[in-house]
């Protein structure tokens, strides 16, 4: 039995192969907290990138939007080679890595040029994009999209099936949106459907990725629940993510999203990247962390140590 998530320390996570890491995820129960930053934006600490600063307030997997595989780059990060990046991330912080990769519609995606948001070729979901991603040591991709960037669904189950092929024997498989990403015709309770849902896992998705319950129009307790009651029976992981800047909101608003995730059956929950940009407000992260496992295993990760 592999230790889970919760108990882990630093050494442990470097010796976990792909099914090791989800094995722990499962056995933590819905008590594993995602945090999303931006690295390509100024931190919020100056010195300090937002991914150190969010594993330092409890995080367990760190997720980096905007991360680009052909030009790595995090803003405050120490020097090291650009293929060094994720290695040196790691080091600082004992934490499990992903990225998110994005399917887009060009013509779509086009339409964020000058934006925060503009695509660069090294953040497609290209299976050569993946393949520099997990030698580069990367712990789980997630196909997803960005606002405004034109991600269908059917673009995420054709690009899965790729990504599969390339590196699903060493990386962590997830997909889903956590908005419209562009396509109002996906948005609300069609952003994900059970069909989408079937058709990810049968594609090669260890993890499905759904709207938290009341950060998008018309996703429900309810309809997560049905959505987890899939995912479940075909023995996949569901991951739970607020994508819609209420990472800013107050904390009673976050504690109640993370409650009603727990109750639709969360194995991870994420929380975004711009309560400001790059990032959660730091009170949210661990308001989010104690409404799902409590004070105990909240400091119990923001205290151990990186070199145990």
């Amino acid at each position: 039995m592999t230790r889970r998530l919760l108990d882990c320390t630093a050494s442990e996570l470097r010796t976990f192969q792909k099914d090791q890491l989800l094995e722990s995820i499962a056995g933590c129960e819905g008590r594993v907290m995602m945090c999303e930053t931006i690295g390509i934006t100024p931190p919020l600490l100056g010195d300090v990138t937002n991914a150190e600063y969010a594993a330092a307030l409890g995080a367990d997997i760190l997720l980096l939007n905007m991360f680009d595989v052909q030009n790595p780059h995090l803003e405050a990060l120490p020097e090291s080679s650009p293929r060094e990046t994720i290695r040196t991330l790691k080091h600082l912080t004992g934490r499990v890595i992903g990225i998110n990769l994005e399917p887009v519609d060009p013509r779509i995606a086009a339409g964020n040029a000058g934006t925060l948001w503009e695509m660069t070729p090294g953040r497609l979901a290209t299976a050569d994009n993946a393949r520099l991603a997990a030698d580069m040591g990367v712990d789980l991709i997630l196909l997803t999209g960005n606002p405004g960037n034109g991600v269908a669904n059917e673009a995420i189950l054709a690009t899965l099936s790729q990504l599969k092929a390339a590196v699903g024997d060493r990386v962590i498989l997830a997909a889903g949106k956590m908005h419209a990403a562009g396509l109002p015709g996906q948005g609300g309770a069609n952003i994900m459907t059970t069909e989408d849902a079937q058709a990810f896992m049968e594609a090669g998705a260890d993890i499905v990725l759904v709207p938290a319950p009341g950060t998008v129009p018309g996703i429900t307790v309810e309809m997560v629940h049905r959505l987890g009651a899939v995912i479940h029976q075909h023995g996949r992981l569901m991951l739970t993510a607020i994508g819609t800047s209420q990472e800013g909101a107050d904390p009673s608003t976050i504690r109640q999203i993370a409650l009603w995730c727990k109750m639709a059956g969360a194995d991870l929950h994420h929380i975004g990247d711009t309560g400001v940009p790059g990032m959660a407000l730091p009170q949210n992260i661990l308001a989010y962390s104690i409404a799902i496992r409590g004070e105990r295993h909240t400091y119990r990760r923001m205290a151990t140590s990186i070199n145990r």
